[in-house]
C-alpha cells in the first residue's frame, strides 16, 4: 500500500498553558485520494508511543505500521474509499515540533519547550486539516490516547467530525494512570544522561526512559496475557541463578521492550505527552459536567472498550457513553472480550473490525 509522507510548516500555535509556538511543524502520511466533494477523510489519531506510520513501514525500526490490521485495501480503514490521515502528535519526535525540535536560536527546545495539552494536540491537526483543505472529517478514529483526542475533536470540534471511534479510552486520566506516569518521568530524571532535559548531542538518557517504557507496558498488558504468554517460565535455564539476570520470560520480554524502545522514542517526549495525558479532562472545561463538553453536537460516536483492559476499564467508557446520552447525542457502545488487556486494539481482533466497518458504512454491526 502506497503511503504519502509529508511535513509542512503551519505558522505559529496558541497553547492552553498561555505560550505560543512560533512555528508548527506537523509530519503526517496519508493513504487514498481525497475525493472530488472532500467527505471521505479518516484522521487517524495515535497513541502515546505512536507516530504517523499507521500502516507503512517504520523508518526506524524497520517494523509495519502500527494498525495494519486496521488499514487497508479490504480492512475498515480502506484507501479505495478512504482518505486517511495520521499525523505525528504535537510534543512528539518523528518529525512534528516537540522538545528535540530546534528553538530559533539553532539549539533544541529540551525543556524550554512549553507544557502542551491534548486539546493542543487537536488544534495542531486542525490547523493541518485547515491546510490540506478539508472541512469535515468523515470519521475521526484512534485508541488510548488516540481515543482521547477523538473525543476532544468532537467537542472542540463538533461541525467537523461526523462519525467519532473512541477505542479502549476515557475522558479523563484517572489518578492510578498518573500514578505509573510519574513513575516513568521520574524514571526518566533519575537518570545521570538526561541533564536537566539537555541531552541533546551527548548521551541519551536510555536506562531511565527503558525503565519508563517498561513500567508503562505492563499497564497494556492483562493478567491472563502475561500468564498464557509467559507464566513463570524460565529464560533460556533450566534452574534460577540466584542472581539478578533475566531469569523469567516476563523478565527478558519487558527489558526487550525497554531497551528497544529508546532507539525509537525522545526521553523529554515522553515527558511532555505522558503530562499532557494527565492534565486530560473533558469535564473540568466544562464545570465538571462531561455531557457539557458534547452538548449540541452533531457527530455519532462508537465507543469500544475491552473486558481485560486495567488501564482504562469498561466503566470509563461507560462514563462517556453516560455523559452522550445525557445530551441526546448518538452513541453506540460496545465491550469486547480478548484476553489481552489495553493492547487489545492494536492486536488481532476480528469483531473489533466488524464493529468499526459498520459504524463508518452505516450498516449494522
Amino acid at each position: 500500500m502506497t503511503s504519502s509522507p509529508q511535513t509542512v510548516e503551519l505558522g505559529e500555535l496558541a497553547l492552553d498553558g498561555g505560550a505560543v509556538l512560533p512555528s508548527l511543524q506537523v509530519a503526517f502520511e496519508t493513504y487514498g485520494e481525497l475525493s472530488p466533494q472532500r467527505d471521505n477523510a479518516v484522521l487517524v489519531c495515535h497513541a502515546l508511543t505512536m507516530d504517523q506510520y499507521a500502516a507503512s513501514r517504520h523508518p526506524v525500526t524497520g517494523k509495519p505500521g502500527w494498525w495494519t490490521r486496521m488499514i487497508g485495501p479490504g480492512r475498515s480503514l480502506d484507501p479505495q474509499r478512504h482518505f486517511i490521515i495520521c499525523a505525528n502528535v504535537l510534543g512528539s519526535c518523528m518529525g512534528t515540533t516537540g522538545p528535540k525540535s530546534l528553538h530559533e536560536d539553532g539549539r533544541p527546545w529540551g525543556l524550554r519547550f512549553p507544557v502542551i495539552t491534548i486539546a493542543d494536540m487537536v488544534r495542531a491537526q486542525a490547523k493541518l486539516l485547515d491546510h490540506l483543505g478539508i472541512d469535515r472529517l468523515c470519521a475521526a478514529i484512534g485508541g488510548s490516547m488516540g481515543g482521547m483526542q477523538v473525543l476532544q475533536w468532537a467537542s472542540l470540534y463538533p461541525d467537523r467530525v461526523e462519525r467519532a471511534v473512541a477505542i479502549a479510552t476515557a475522558a479523563r486520566h484517572s489518578a492510578q494512570n498518573i500514578a505509573f506516569h510519574e513513575v516513568g518521568r521520574q524514571a526518566i530524571m533519575a537518570d545521570p544522561a538526561w541533564a536537566g532535559g539537555d541531552y541533546y548531542g551527548g548521551p541519551a538518557p536510555a536506562a531511565g526512559l527503558s525503565v519508563a517504557r517498561m513500567a508503562a507496558h505492563i499497564t497494556y498488558m492483562s493478567e491472563q496475557g502475561l500468564t498464557e504468554k509467559f507464566g513463570r517460565r524460565l529464560q533460556d535455564r533450566e534452574a534460577i541463578s540466584f542472581g539478578f539476570d533475566a531469569d523469567f520470560q516476563v523478565e527478558s520480554y519487558l527489558r526487550h521492550q525497554g531497551s528497544s524502545f529508546t532507539d525509537r522514542f525522545d526521553a523529554n517526549s515522553y515527558l511532555y505527552i505522558t503530562r499532557a495525558m494527565d492534565y486530560f479532562d473533558l469535564a473540568e472545561r466544562h464545570g465538571g459536567v462531561l455531557g457539557e463538553a458534547f452538548r449540541g453536537s452533531g457527530t455519532r460516536f462508537c465507543v469500544i472498550s475491552f473486558n481485560t483492559d486495567w488501564l482504562y476499564p469498561t466503566s470509563e467508557s461507560r462514563r462517556v457513553v453516560h455523559a452522550l446520552n445525557s445530551v441526546r447525542a448518538p452513541v453506540s457502545f460496545v465491550e469486547l472480550s480478548s484476553p489481552y488487556g489495553h493492547d487489545a486494539f492494536l492486536l488481532e481482533s476480528p469483531d473489533l473490525y466488524r464493529i468499526v466497518d459498520g459504524f463508518l458504512s452505516g450498516t449494522p454491526s
